[in-house]
């Protein structure tokens, strides 16, 4: 079902009952999955991959050459899984080095404007708010929400079942089932009604509670902190997930 105005390059590989409203155009080296929904004036490019059942609505750009200036050429691709929704006017843009990839998961909802930058490692079940804004090099972990006009800086990363409110600027790394909020953003609190919607458990909830007031709230060092929780919490999954994320962090926590 391919609508007589859109470009088709011959060598693209459209899998079954796929969709392509008008005026889309598709490129010599992208693969859509079965079951793609491309609504019109879309545009997908580059040696990029869907899986199945993503639908894509009008001028949203995808796959496309890295905005950023370190681009030497190459082959850079973009993978993307099944299920997702992109808004209108969303970009996802390809790696900036040879052989590297930008990379989104599965059943993610990408609304209007919102940016996906090279390199970045999109999660599954992620939301992302109308102009949203990811950085290059940007991880951002599963069901985690980035509310409207959110700002995400390169390198960051946004940790599972958070949430960053509307108009933040984010900066250093957001901690995994947090709230974080400002310009520059802090940690505000835990995600309960993120939790909750997720299945985690009232005992992990309770533990990461007093988690985040020893880390939050107490005023200690990083790795005092770190240490008390690992000596005062129960061993529960969702707890070691936290200070694993919070040792690794690179650019730090957002406090």
């Amino acid at each position: 079902m391919v609508h007589q105005t859109a470009i088709v390059h011959p060598k693209a590989k459209l899998g079954a009952n796929c969709e392509i409203g008008p005026y889309c155009v598709i490129g010599e080296n992208v693969t859509l999955g079965d079951s793609c929904k491309l609504h019109s004036h879309v545009v997908i490019d580059g040696h990029t991959k869907l899986g199945r059942e993503n639908e894509i609505f009008p001028f949203a750009s995808i796959g496309l050459k890295t905005q950023d200036l370190k681009w030497k050429g190459g082959v850079t691709r973009t993978e993307i899984g099944d299920g997702n929704t992109f808004r209108e006017y969303v970009t996802i843009h390809s790696a900036t080095g040879d052989g590297e990839v930008t990379s989104v998961g599965s059943h993610n909802t990408i609304l209007a404007y919102c940016h996906i930058a090279h390199n970045v490692t999109l999660g599954s079940h992620v939301i992302m708010s109308n102009v949203a804004t990811l950085g290059g090099h940007v991880t951002v972990e599963d069901h985690a929400v980035i509310g409207g006009l959110a700002a995400v800086h390169q390198f960051c990363r946004i940790g599972k079942i958070s949430m960053i409110g509307g108009c933040s600027k984010i900066v250093q790394d957001v901690p995994p089932f947090m709230i974080a909020d400002g310009n520059p953003a802090e940690t505000r609190t835990i995600n309960k009604i993120g939790m909750e919607r997720n299945g985690v458990l009232e005992e992990a909830q309770n533990a990461l509670r007093q988690a985040y007031k020893i880390l939050f709230r107490e005023g200690l060092t990083i790795p005092n902190a770190l240490a008390k929780i690992e000596k005062e919490l129960p061993k529960l999954p969702e707890v070691k997930h936290l200070i694993q994320f919070v040792q690794s962090s690179g650019r730090g926590i957002s406090k």
